[in-house]
């Protein structure tokens, strides 16, 4: 294609990293629905990304995300672990990772699923902020719930990642 970037693939020339935090998963109890749907949206859009990473709940989360972070991808997703479950851990985990907080993509997040007509996604803990300039979100673990943010973050993704890296407000 001439004359500029393809729109259908806003994030081409980027990389990003998807961790699917579920015990259950991780396990084979059931296929990793939410990862998946993650790394094939960010694909479509142009996105280096490999398939995701499944892991338990618990410490291997932490491991996952500073390994996630480590890469500097400019973008890293989890999907699970957000919920208020006992083994729930996700948030706990991504936040020592990072140095500042985007708050408003969290809360957007959970308005979007709200606004759906799913009062539950109002429960969903997730954070969403920098580790140095990888932008680190945390997603439900429910497809739908991955569907949901993906139609938001489709919008917001490009203009943020272009901020991260010096770009133009």
């Amino acid at each position: 294609m001439t004359g500029g970037a393809d729109p259908s693939r806003p994030l081409t020339g980027r990389t990003a990293v998807v961790v699917t935090c579920s015990t259950r998963a991780a396990r084979g109890v059931y296929p990793d629905r939410g990862g998946a749907l993650l790394v094939e949206a960010l694909r479509g859009w142009g996105c280096e990304v490999p398939d995701a990473r499944v892991v338990p709940d618990g410490p291997d989360v932490a491991d996952a995300l500073a390994a996630a972070v480590a890469t500097e991808a400019d973008l890293v997703l989890t999907t699970g672990g957000t919920g208020l479950s006992p083994t729930d851990g996700t948030p706990e985990a991504t936040r020592p990772l990072l140095d500042r907080e985007v708050p408003g993509i969290a809360e957007t997040l959970r308005a979007a699923g709200v606004a759906k007509g799913v009062p539950t996604a109002m429960l969903s803990r997730g954070v969403a902020g920098l580790a140095g300039r990888t932008l680190v979100v945390n997603l439900p673990g429910s497809s739908g719930g991955v569907k949901d943010a993906l139609a938001v973050l489709g919008d917001v993704l490009p203009h943020a990642l272009d901020q991260v890296r010096g770009g133009d407000h």
